[in-house]
């Protein structure tokens, strides 16, 4: 379709990258204006520069609730979160900022008559019914929808397509994202619901075996591009957030064998004992970095962004960062702009005697200025200290992340995580 008339094309080679839909969960008052999915509140405020609301109930927090949530915040909007599912990092960000989540909880009822003006959410049994008694209501304007996608997968069915049931039908695709319609492929979302990174490189396989179909690699190329891209993909696939792990919630231990932490999924934060056995978490003369980065996730940017060989993670990016405590810091910050969990932070435990410092991502405007006081927040948001800020700086390379340092007194260097400014 396109300026109101249907044009028909014939390809010899069709890629069907259709995506997929936010799914919704109904309940009383769910068609009020205000009960809004992530996606489309992403829209709104990425691409046109608009807020959704003022205070924000987000319900569903796997990894798009809880980056949207971040975003949320970064707008001046509040947040909370009903439970956490998402990567554990991501959790911990908004934690620290005191964003109280919800564990097994669901909402009873939008309120309002014209439009959301505030919500009841409830605990809920081992059926998920609502229990009596455990009510709580939210002063809130809008209800953000974060609960799962729907492949798009209309026209691979409308085209005769092979179909399977995977959270909804999805065709079945071979090797090379082939569906069983000759000269047919599917990517992305549409192929099965995965995280991003899965949908591109799926998208790169479709696209080489169309290119090599059509004359344009060579057999040789052909086969090295998608042996690589393969290897990429199943990367992807390890860890406790793959597909084969996808629902388990009797998972105990890393893949190194440390007990996962508990407080993590269920209030959103590692707690001061755990954290301490994770390998990121390190003591050291000087300036060090403190890797923060508690489950098998497929992510290693801070290993590449460390010019010095500081962070280690290895050929397996699921593995837990770990700190080379034989390499020198130099305290360039790379590693802390480079992590989009923000588990990464600088710390100078002797900064001064009585003082330590800790180089933290700061991503909310306005900026504190050097020499701004305020309070020191732990991993779980609340206060622990007074705090200074010593710099903020950033660089092109930095993609724009500002690293603010604060000075704390030395017994907080590996508990203080987050700057609040005084009002």
């Amino acid at each position: 379709m396109k300026d109101g008339e249907v044009h028909h094309y014939k390809g010899d080679n069709i890629i069907v990258a259709t995506g997929a839909r936010e799914n919704m969960v109904p309940f009383r008052g769910w068609t009020l204006p205000g009960v809004i999915g992530a996606g489309a509140v992403q829209t709104m405020m990425n691409l046109h520069g608009v807020q959704p609301g003022t205070k924000v109930l987000m319900v569903g927090s796997g990894n798009v609730g809880l980056v949207v949530s971040f975003q949320l915040m970064q707008a001046g909007i509040k947040a909370a979160a009903p439970r956490v599912g998402g990567y554990g990092v991501h959790a911990s960000k908004l934690t620290r900022m005191g964003v109280p989540f919800y564990l097994s909880h669901t909402v009873v009822e939008a309120e309002g008559e014209d439009c959301v003006t505030g919500v009841k959410i409830a605990e809920v049994d081992e059926k998920f019914q609502p229990i009596k008694g455990t009510e709580k209501h939210f002063d809130v304007d809008t209800i953000c929808m974060a609960v799962g996608l729907s492949p798009m997968s209309q026209l691979t069915r409308m085209a005769g397509c092979e179909m399977i049931d995977k959270g909804g039908p999805v065709p079945v695709v071979d090797s090379y994202n082939q569906i069983s319609v000759p000269g047919l492929f599917a990517a992305g979302d549409v192929a099965g619901i995965e995280e991003a990174s899965s949908a591109m490189i799926g998208g790169r396989i479709a696209g080489a075996v169309a290119a090599h179909r059509l004359g344009y690699l060579e057999d040789g190329v052909f086969e090295e591009k998608v042996q690589k891209l393969r290897s990429s993909m199943d990367q992807l696939h390890q860890g406790m957030f793959s597909p084969q792990n996808r629902g388990r919630t009797d998972l105990k231990e890393t893949d190194e064998g440390i007990p996962l932490s508990q407080s993590l999924l269920k209030k959103g934060f590692v707690s001061d004992k755990e954290i301490k056995k994770f390998p990121g978490v390190t003591h050291a003369k000087g300036i060090h970095p403190v890797i923060e980065c508690t489950q098998n996730i497929p992510c290693n940017p801070c290993q590449d962004a460390c010019k010095f060989g500081c962070i280690l993670v290895g050929s397996q990016i699921t593995r837990l960062p770990a700190v080379d405590s034989q390499k020198k810091c130099t305290g360039c910050g790379m590693c802390v702009a480079s992590c989009s969990g923000q588990a990464i932070f600088l710390v100078n435990e002797e900064y001064e005697p009585g003082y330590a410092s800790v180089t933290l991502p700061y991503e909310f405007l306005p900026l504190p200025a050097k020499g701004d006081h305020g309070k020191a927040l732990g991993r779980d948001g609340s206060v622990l200290c007074d705090a200074e800020v010593l710099e903020t700086r950033t660089a092109p390379i930095m993609d724009g992340t500002v690293l603010l340092t604060m000075k704390v007194p030395a017994n907080m260097s590996m508990k203080a995580r987050f700057f609040k400014g005084e009002a």
